[in-house]
């Protein structure tokens, strides 16, 4: 790879096993879930340099109702022992959040405005709060609204049709092009499939932190078969398509990586693992979210004059089975082939404010596996927009 001087690489990643909803995670502090991630981060890091030149932290996280109030970037490097020194700001852009996180430090590093930044994301969705809306005094019978997903204190101003459940709108959009449930069923099952031979591969290995509490992704299923996601209920409908099997789990896990310069890369001895090239977000009408990352990816490839034949590996982060069945009926000439090919979030998992870092770095992880090139990680999210993030390696 050449490191070319305005370009921005990602080094020394690493991660949490994602944990399922009130699963081996549920206990862990939002915070102590992202001070985990930075720990080990500094270890990798060891004597290769001065943790005081690191210049900001940027994190995704997109509840922060919870432990993981008032800029949980901060808080966390702090209980991570960084010099407090270090500044660190939270980003919130729901789903897309730990692009967006990756995608800031990024264009700090390409502008020369920095050339060592920690960026990443987290979410604890097990332990998000219940909720309160703001009284005169205090409710003697208040109203509870849960914060772990989706829509909560809907603003009366918003049509209906954009607050309905996601999956609710995921499924209105898979009817109008006749996803069928068949097919949404068969990319889940192979979702669970390639998690499963890339753990055992040692792909995803390579950068999970191994804790006490949990040694892999605990929502992949690989006992799972087509027969048993047949037999599951409509989840958002009456005889609906989608259901709780292929659509992603509830999950808690954080992601974290350095994002430099070629030339502090160079002189540190980092170990890169890609370069992020480009990135285009996009938004759409919020009931029709499934259907963003079609324009964030068009856009995207003729802002920096590409073909779809020119993108080596694709990571489309599998909010639905329905919503990437979605967009590769919207992007022409996808070959299935290279989608995902080490399990997507339906198995993996979806803990919000990590998942796009993880989709970003493991197209990355997968182009070095084959040698090199071009990748495409995209995300839809919450509330209309989607977001995709041009890769080399």
């Amino acid at each position: 790879m050449n490191l070319g001087s305005s370009q921005a690489y990602i080094c020394e990643p690493v991660r949490t096993p994602f944990g399922k909803f009130n699963g081996a995670l549920a206990s862990t502090r939002s915070d102590d879930l992202l001070a985990g991630v930075f720990t080990n981060l500094k270890e990798k890091i060891g004597n290769k340099f001065d943790l005081g030149e690191v210049e900001d932290v940027i994190i995704g996280d997109s509840n922060g109702a919870g432990d993981d109030n008032r800029n949980v970037a901060r808080m966390s490097l702090l209980l991570a022992k960084f010099p407090s020194s270090i500044p660190g700001v939270t980003v919130n852009r729901l789903c897309g959040s730990g692009a967006e996180a990756i995608a800031q430090a990024s264009r700090l590093v390409k502008t020369g405005e920095a050339s060592c930044l920690i960026a990443g994301g987290v979410e604890s969705m097990s332990r998000a709060p219940w909720i309160v809306e703001k009284a005169a005094e205090v409710p003697t019978e208040p109203k509870l609204h849960q914060s772990t997903v989706g829509w909560r204190l809907v603003n009366p101003l918003m049509p209906s049709q954009w607050t309905q459940s996601l999956g609710l709108c995921a499924e209105q959009v898979a009817d109008e092009l006749n996803i069928s449930r068949q097919s949404q069923d068969e990319w889940a099952y192979k979702s669970h499939q390639f998690a499963d031979q890339a753990w055992t591969n040692g792909f995803h290995s390579e950068w999970v932190i191994m804790g006490d509490k949990l040694q892999r992704d605990e929502s992949i299923r690989p006992e799972t078969t087509l027969q048993k996601f047949s037999e599951l209920k409509s989840a958002f409908s009456v005889n609906g398509s989608l259901t709780a099997g292929n659509s992603s789990p509830i999950n808690d896990g954080a992601v974290a990586t350095l994002v430099t310069s070629g030339k502090f890369a160079r002189e540190h001895d980092l170990q890169i693992v890609g370069s992020i090239k480009s990135v285009q977000v996009v938004g759409v009408d919020p009931h029709r979210f499934t259907t963003a990352p079609i324009g964030a990816i068009n856009k995207l490839l003729a802002k920096n004059n590409l073909k779809v034949s020119d993108i080596k590996l694709w990571e489309i982060n599998e909010a639905f089975a329905a919503m990437v069945l979605t967009v590769l009926d919207g992007v022409s000439g996808i070959n299935l082939d290279t989608v995902n090919i080490h399990g997507g979030a339906i198995a993996i998992g979806h803990p919000i404010g990590a998942s796009a870092a993880r989709v970003v770095i493991d197209c990355m992880r997968g182009l070095r596996k084959f040698g090199g090139g071009l990748g495409i990680a995209a995300a839809c999210i919450g509330v209309g927009q989607g977001i995709a993030v041009l890769v080399e390696s």
